[in-house]
Order: structure tokens, then C-alpha cells, then sequence
């Protein structure tokens, strides 16, 4: 699904060489740096460094990677996912379980004015709050945000921030590949988004990543309008790769006044029945889907 090779070539393109010292001139054929200038500033031959783009060079050390971040201009972000590309071949992460203790789900009940779900790497939303499922307009049980973000929703729909959010699901989704690339539901999942969804191949060929912990999200929800949540990202201890998610509006805010509509019991009667009639759209969807790729077929109609 990744692999430490495309990362750094990936990277290697997007640096400016006069930021590094280095003159353009006109003959240069290659976008950012070239793989000797790489070699030459990090002080590592150009062989090593060729094999280490080839693919063929495995274990290298904590120097010669903090030369590469220091090179390529990564952020925090960026030189985690490097070490965890850098220490696939040295083992073999398991993917984590999806099972959510009880106890966990008691704290998702204690939240009553605040969206509140519980996700694993893959985005899988493991268990909501009721007010969750009222945001979201579906049910949760079976629920996958990547999913949700690039083939059932789009930029005129439940999110206002769209294509912020593809950048995010994407630069996630990076990372988790990173850390978990013997995952065969994760690889599973990058080939349906793929599959399905143009501006996720785009955004996949980036090789991006992001970690998001908290910000603004805006939804646009069809029954109370416009939402503006700060949504705050929790690692769960012990529970590797989940997170709990609260989604909280400022006291006082339109946003608030609008989550307390939302969970008011008339306007839940009527999201329900949105989420029935959206439920029986998406498995119209699939079936669209599973229709359009018969046998012989490459799938590229179907992913457009």
C-alpha cells in the first residue's frame, strides 16, 4: 500500500532547489530535487541513496534519516511516517482490533449535548453516541468516514468543508497504511476509494499525510442548516489505533442552538426517516456498482 521509496521521491519533487542552495537554470527536466542533490546534502553516496529509492536499501539508520527529514523539509508529521516506513521491512505491525470495551461505551453515553464516536485507523466508526447518528443522518453500525466522504457524499452535501475533509481522510489514511501495510481490510478499502473516486486517486498519488487532532468541521444538515463544530480527536490508551471523537459547538452559538434542535424529538422523527431513505439510496448505489463491473470489465466506467 506504501512504501518508503514513493515517499521520498514524493518528497524529493516538491522541494524548491534555490531554497537549498542549489541555481535553476533552464536544463533541469526534473520537478524539485535530483536524486544526487538529495545524496550530496543528506551525506550519503548516491548509490545508497538510488537503492533507497529503488526500493532495494532496507534498516536505514535514525542519521541518515533525520538527514533526509532535515533535506526534504519534513514536518513532524512527515518524519514519523518516515521511521514507520523505514521499519516496515524490520516487522510486521498487526492490525488492531475493532472491539469496543464496554466501559468505552458507557463514556460515549455520558456525552448527551455533543456528537461523540469512537474509530480505528481505517476510519470505521466502531460506536456513536444518539446525537452522532442524528449529524450523520445514518445509522452507525457499519459506518466508515472514508467511505461516506468520497462515494456517498460530495462537495454540495453534508460537508460544508469537503474538500478540506478528503485532505484529511486521505493524509489519515497515509499514515495508517504506513503503520499498519499487512492490513488487508485498510488495502482493501484504499482499492474500492480508489476505484470509486477520481479526486482520491489524485489525492492518494500525493502521498500526503496528515494528523489531525482537532479543528473546525462544518456540516451542512439538512433538517437545522449549518454547523459549526470544533471537533477534538482523542487517542484511546490501550485501545491501539482508536480514537474518540467530540464534536462540541461554543455556548451560545447558532451551532449549539442547532445540536439541541437536532436531538429535540421532532426533528429526530424526521432525521430518522431521512436516514431510512438515504439508507435504501446507497444500497441503489452498490448495486449500480456491482452491476457495472461484469465480467471482463476493467471497473474503469464504474469508478467514475
Amino acid at each position: 500500500m506504501d512504501d518508503l521509496a514513493g515517499f521520498l521521491r514524493t518528497r524529493r519533487s516538491r522541494v524548491d532547489p534555490a531554497a537549498v542552495g542549489i541555481p535553476s537554470d533552464s536544463r533541469r527536466r526534473v520537478e524539485g530535487l535530483r536524486r544526487e542533490e538529495v545524496a550530496h546534502l543528506s551525506g550519503v553516496s548516491v548509490d545508497y541513496y538510488v537503492r533507497l529509492e529503488q526500493g532495494r536499501a532496507t534498516q536505514p539508520s535514525e542519521q541518515v534519516l533525520d538527514a533526509l527529514a532535515r533535506v526534504l523539509g519534513l514536518d513532524e508529521t512527515e518524519r514519523g511516517h518516515l521511521d514507520e516506513l523505514a521499519r516496515q521491512r524490520r516487522r510486521r505491525a498487526k492490525a488492531p482490533g475493532g472491539r469496543v470495551r464496554p466501559e468505552l461505551l458507557r463514556v460515549l453515553d455520558l456525552v448527551v449535548d455533543a456528537p461523540a464516536l469512537i474509530m480505528n485507523h481505517r476510519l470505521d466508526v466502531l460506536a456513536g453516541n444518539r446525537l452522532a447518528g442524528l449529524l450523520l443522518g445514518r445509522p452507525i453500525p457499519g459506518l466508515n468516514t472514508a467511505r461516506h466522504i468520497f462515494l456517498e457524499e460530495s462537495e454540495h452535501g453534508l460537508y460544508a468543508d469537503w474538500e478540506t475533509c478528503t485532505l484529511d481522510v486521505v493524509g489519515h489514511l497515509r499514515l495508517a497504511a504506513g503503520k499498519y501495510p499487512q492490513d488487508p481490510r485498510l488495502a482493501s478499502l484504499i482499492g474500492e476509494l480508489a476505484m470509486g473516486s477520481e479526486r482520491f486517486r489524485r489525492l492518494w498519488a500525493r502521498a500526503d499525510v496528515r494528523a489531525r487532532t482537532h479543528g473546525r468541521k462544518v456540516y451542512r444538515h439538512p433538517l437545522v442548516g449549518l454547523l459549526e463544530l470544533h471537533q477534538e480527536n482523542f487517542a484511546l490508551p490501550g485501545e491501539s489505533g482508536m480514537e474518540l471523537l467530540v464534536l462540541s459547538a461554543s455556548p451560545g452559538s447558532s451551532a449549539q442552538d442547532g445540536l439541541r434542535l437536532l436531538s429535540g424529538p421532532a426533528t429526530a422523527d424526521r432525521t430518522a426517516h431521512l436516514t431510512t431513505v438515504n439508507a435504501q439510496d446507497r444500497e441503489s448505489l452498490h448495486t449500480r456498482r456491482t452491476n457495472a463491473l461484469l465480467p471482463g470489465d476493467t471497473g474503469t466506467t464504474a469508478a467514475q
